[in-house]
């Protein structure tokens, strides 16, 4: 594998940061569902590409999103499963979100806590889907999963949103 100069490689994590820094962030927060949690999520995840920035600098990487996602993602389940963050409640509020991962619209708040109760491997493919904004092909590279299998949770999570919030209107027509 070739070498590159630090300049070049810091240019690069610069930019990264730059252009992804605010979308991994809010993606870690929803994640996490803790903003310091998820601020100190996003800066080890560019600490994390900058020791692997030699592969993204040799286009050993297809997508640096989907790259930098996946390393994201890891980072949050590995916070998640880490022994201090167990002993954490982490339920919070929606209210409490920052503004910019905050829903606009009421509807949107019964959305927003339909997706943070689904199951990980659901609640991962629809935040990369759609909060992400990343196709398919992406998720599943984000995830590393298979192609259909990306198809196949985005289906049942938006079987199981489905379910839910017209439960959630059944009841407040009551």
């Amino acid at each position: 594998m070739m070498s590159y100069t630090e300049d070049a490689r810091e240019s690069e994590l610069v930019r990264l940061m730059e252009q992804y820094g605010d979308s991994i962030k809010r993606m870690c927060c929803v994640y996490l569902r803790d903003l310091g949690a998820a601020e100190d999520a996003a800066q080890e995840t560019f600490i994390k590409a900058f020791e692997h920035i030699d592969q993204l600098l040799g286009g050993g990487v297809r997508s640096e999103k989907a790259w930098l996602t996946r390393i994201a993602i890891n980072t949050c389940k590995d916070m998640l499963r880490s022994s201090w963050m167990r002993h954490i409640d982490r339920r919070q509020a929606i209210e409490e979100l920052p503004l910019s991962v905050m829903p606009r619209h009421e509807d949107s708040i019964a959305l927003t806590q339909a997706v943070m109760a689904l199951p990980p491997k659901l609640r991962e493919i629809v935040l990369l889907y759609y909060y992400q904004d990343m196709n398919l092909r992406a998720c599943a590279e984000a995830l590393d999963i298979s192609a259909p299998t990306a198809t196949r949770r985005l289906q049942q999570a938006q079987a199981r949103l489905k379910a839910e919030l017209k439960h959630i209107e059944g009841g407040a027509n009551r």
